[in-house]
């Protein structure tokens, strides 16, 4: 491994797997934090070992980490509302710019993994910045259950 590789990576804490070598280009930074967790303004993005999750790791304590689930896997024609004009302050310029997230809940008794629609997550691939907002849209609330969409969709695409 060259300089210029050792540089780019970085080790951290995380949650799900305790110390874990990752890349620079893994972090984003979060002006404004998550809803909740303001004070956490730097997070890596993390494959989860579990398709197809990932990890939204806080390097600000190993502690707070947040399941993602792009939403489209489950609800293809999830739109948001959105407008590019709410993520300038992170630097986006089109969607090409733009992983969207969910953050996904798993409760710890008998209950549905869930999905929050309301409160997408918007990582800026280009700038490393994030950002979580609200969808304006009325139909979308904080708990969609996941499994029950993927059900839906695959009944409606004839796979069931």
């Amino acid at each position: 491994m060259n300089e210029t590789q050792e540089e780019r990576k970085m080790r951290i804490m995380t949650r799900a797997y305790g110390p874990m070598e990752i890349d620079e280009a893994q972090v984003f930074d979060f002006p404004q934090g998550i809803f909740g967790f303001e004070e956490h303004v730097r997070f890596a993005l993390i494959d989860a070992h579990q398709k197809p999750f990932y990890w939204l790791q806080s390097l600000v304590d190993p502690q707070i980490a947040f399941i993602l689930i792009n939403p489209r896997i489950f609800r293809d024609s999830y739109d948001h509302g959105v407008g590019l004009t709410d993520l300038e302050d992170i630097q986006v310029q089109s969607w090409d710019d733009v992983l969207t997230f969910a953050i996904v809940t798993i409760p710890a008794e008998n209950g549905p993994m869930t999905a929050n629609l309301q409160g997408p997550v918007f990582l800026c691939k280009r700038s490393r910045m994030g950002k979580q907002a609200i969808s304006p849209r009325e139909e979308f609330r904080t708990k969609h259950n996941i499994l029950e969409e993927m059900a839906e969709k695959a009944e409606r695409e004839g796979r069931t």
